[in-house]
């Protein structure tokens, strides 16, 4: 017998290994899908707290007003461009790394991050003047560490400029917060009514915190609205 011969594999023993291949795969993908996850989960907090840092420096430049949305500011002077100054790199922290229409968003001059309406968009009359106190003075507002100030987009929002805010007055059902905001940007398994998986929310005194769509849907579904200021 030639000793320089290799004996073949049978088809038996092919099957075997690509069965042994196909159950590691399984085993493994759920867990690499999930460090995928929770790194772009990482990465959206450390842009929001970045955002918040420029928020708080541009406040404090302006006696204490943040700056406005496209809502009521000029073109060039939305907020996502007056805090430009304060970042290293905002081309980066405005486009959230789990956002499917990011690419999109960065060439329109978007963010995937939106501004909580109750801060930053003025009630107005019928001739379009501010109605009652500035809502975007942070001395006004009584609790810094509770008022969210901004949320992750949802995949409906617009890509433009004029797209940087949220409507949090109609938030009267869930329907309307998953219309305006991701509260599933981070998970590995999508539900039809967005209640799997988690955001990040960016707080009015500059922190960030991870919380779940179920806990947010049941509080929204509590008559809770927890955009409003508190």
């Amino acid at each position: 017998m030639d000793p320089f011969s290799r004996r073949a594999f049978t088809l038996v023993e092919l099957l075997v290994v690509i069965s042994i291949l196909v159950l590691l795969a399984a085993l493994l993908f759920p867990a690499v899908s999930i460090a995928m996850v929770s790194g772009k989960e990482s990465a959206s907090s450390s842009n929001m707290r970045q955002i918040g840092l420029a928020m708080s420096s541009y406040a404090a430049d302006n006696n204490f007003t943040l700056p406005e949305t496209s809502h009521t500011a000029s073109v060039g002077r939305t907020w996502i461009s007056t805090i430009a100054p304060y970042l290293d790199n905002v081309d980066k922290v405005r486009i959230c790394p789990a956002d499917p229409r990011g690419q999109e968003r960065l060439e329109a001059g978007g963010t995937s991050y939106i501004l909580n309406s109750y801060l930053f968009v003025p009630k107005m009359d019928d001739f379009g003047e501010p109605i009652g106190e500035p809502t975007n003075d942070l001395k006004r507002i009584r609790s810094l560490g509770q008022t969210i100030m901004a949320f992750v987009c949802s995949d409906r929002t617009g890509v433009g400029v004029g797209n940087d805010h949220t409507h949090s007055s109609q938030w009267t059902s869930w329907a309307n917060v998953v219309y305006d905001i991701a509260a599933d940007r981070f998970t590995t398994r999508k539900v039809p009514d967005h209640s799997s998986g988690s955001s990040t929310y960016l707080y009015a005194d500059g922190h960030v915190e991870k919380h779940s769509a179920a806990t947010i849907k049941a509080r929204i579904d509590s008559g809770d609205n927890i955009a409003i200021p508190r």
